[in-house]
């Protein structure tokens, strides 16, 4: 670990960024140039006092887990977040695992979209990043972990995930996840990521094994959705899908046109899940993989 080199770039890269940069107000009496220790703390999940430390030189070596919400906070792009790594001591992540640092591109957009439900996923459906609304939606993606990160493995061996799906859609939904890893089995080949979950799901899922072997290949999200939300009932919602140009994630925001039933429920929607995390943040603090 290379503590002055640590904390150097660590301050570069913090006095580079403006509050706006990371959908922060600017206030008036800001004297600091770029963002404030705190303000980056804050960003990505660790104590003020811990961040300070680390640009003071005399931090304990960062884990992987906290270099990763560092890069993601100080709007690192990959070959930054890279040197990070090694200056603190650790290898850079590997290539399979690389897809889960949140595109820069995408974190700026998501920085902005704080009224709509808007997510960022892996590939394989694995979900990187969530704001307030896509929690109050989909429920908090943040817990899990090993293969049930995949929301792909979780559709064919969790029944539960299935419900805020109406049952005439779920056929659809089942193909369209299968195809959709047909797409990234093809450009990350068999010993990829995507290669041990397609083996693992043809153990374990007779549904997946049988639309597995329709070859059926196209990455899509349906331009329309109907979810269920245990409360607030059907949400007739439009889907927008922006890709990375490597095809490794996918920025999905969900509206609903103004003025219709599903309009008022995404603005109750937000009163609820803001009311949720004020009681939960209150507790225990916010959440990690959450915006």
């Amino acid at each position: 670990m290379d503590r002055a080199a640590l904390a150097d770039f660590l301050r570069r890269r913090r006095e580079a960024l403006r509050p706006e940069d990371v959908a922060l107000p600017a206030g008036v009496r800001r004297r600091t140039r770029g963002l404030r220790r705190e303000e980056v703390a804050s960003l990505a999940v660790i104590s003020t006092d811990y961040y300070t430390r680390l640009e003071q030189r005399r931090g304990p070596q960062p884990s992987e887990q906290t270099l990763a919400s560092l890069a993601r906070a100080l709007r690192l792009t990959n070959g930054e977040r890279d040197y990070l790594y090694r200056i603190a001591g650790h290898n850079a992540p590997a290539f399979l695992s690389a897809s889960t640092h949140v595109a820069p591109a995408l974190q700026r957009v998501m920085d902005r979209l704080e009224d709509t439900p808007a997510l960022v996923l892996s590939d394989l459906e694995e979900t990187l990043l969530q704001n307030r609304m896509a929690t109050a939606l989909f429920g908090d993606a943040s817990g899990h972990t090993g293969a049930a990160r995949s929301a792909i493995h979780r559709w064919f061996t969790d029944p539960a995930e299935r419900l805020i799906y109406p049952e005439a859609d779920r056929e659809r939904q089942s193909r369209s996840r299968v195809a959709g890893l047909r797409v990234s089995y093809g450009l990350r080949g068999p010993r990829s990521r995507a290669g041990e979950l397609v083996r693992l799901l043809q153990r374990t899922s007779a549904e997946f094994a049988e639309l597995w072997e329709r070859h059926e290949v196209a990455r899509r999200f349906e331009d329309h959705k109907t979810l269920l939300h245990p409360e607030l009932g059907a949400l007739e919602l439009h889907c927008q899908a922006l890709f990375t140009e490597d095809q490794s994630q996918t920025l999905l925001v969900l509206t609903a046109p103004p003025h219709t039933e599903s309009h008022e429920k995404l603005q109750l929607l937000g009163v609820l899940g803001l009311n949720r995390f004020a009681g939960a943040e209150g507790a225990a603090g916010p959440r990690p993989g959450t915006a």
